[in-house]
């Protein structure tokens, strides 16, 4: 079975490298991303996923992965910053406070034994994420620096700021940084097969 990475994200390439597993990439702009407003928060991003995965046409024998990563915090939904000055607003939401990254994640698969159709199979990964204080100094030099306006919430675990703010962590540290893995690799494996050759 051929294996598709439906993202152009430069984490999610390198996560998925890391399984060993070869992949292709292939890219679909223009998908809507819009979600009912009273979806809970643990939901939104497997929604996400499904639509994405919806919205490819793929072969007989392709494994199809879409995910999609939300910062929830105090009841709110963070995405990905539309502006730098939007993304210093989310990091001063989440300064000195504790909140949860959700990435959902669809597998799409058309078996040739079914002649031809599909099975989606979806799951979602939780971390609790606490950053200490931050000064404005630091969100502003973060914000200037890096960029972050591709990322939910406005900050990677793995630059900067995830080494000077980030006080604790629980759950899959791979899950902030966009995909998690390990439920993948045991996804990827017992939905499709792939990878459970190598035995733990």
């Amino acid at each position: 079975m051929k294996l598709i990475l439906a993202s152009n994200s430069p984490r999610r390439k390198q996560l998925l490298a890391g399984l060993d597993l070869p992949f292709e990439v292939r890219v679909k702009d223009g998908i809507d991303e819009t979600y009912p407003r009273d979806l809970p928060a643990e939901e939104v991003p497997v929604w996400i996923s499904r639509r994405k995965a919806e919205a490819y046409d793929i072969a007989d024998g392709e494994v199809l992965i879409t995910a999609d990563t939300v910062v929830a915090v105090g009841g709110r939904i963070l995405g990905k910053p539309a502006s730098p000055e939007e993304a210093k607003q989310m990091l001063r939401s989440l300064s000195g406070r504790t909140h949860h990254v959700i990435t959902g994640v669809t597998l799409r698969v058309r078996r040739t034994e079914r002649g031809g159709a599909d099975d989606y199979f979806s799951f979602n990964a939780v971390t609790e994420v606490t950053f200490t204080t931050l000064s404005r100094e630091q969100i502003d030099y973060y914000v200037a620096t890096y960029k972050p306006m591709d990322k939910a919430g406005a900050y990677g675990i793995q630059e900067w700021i995830g080494y000077v703010g980030v006080t604790g962590i629980q759950g899959s540290y791979y899950n902030v940084m966009g995909l998690p893995v390990q439920r993948l690799s045991q996804a990827l494996a017992d939905f499709v097969g792939i990878g459970s050759n190598v035995k733990a």
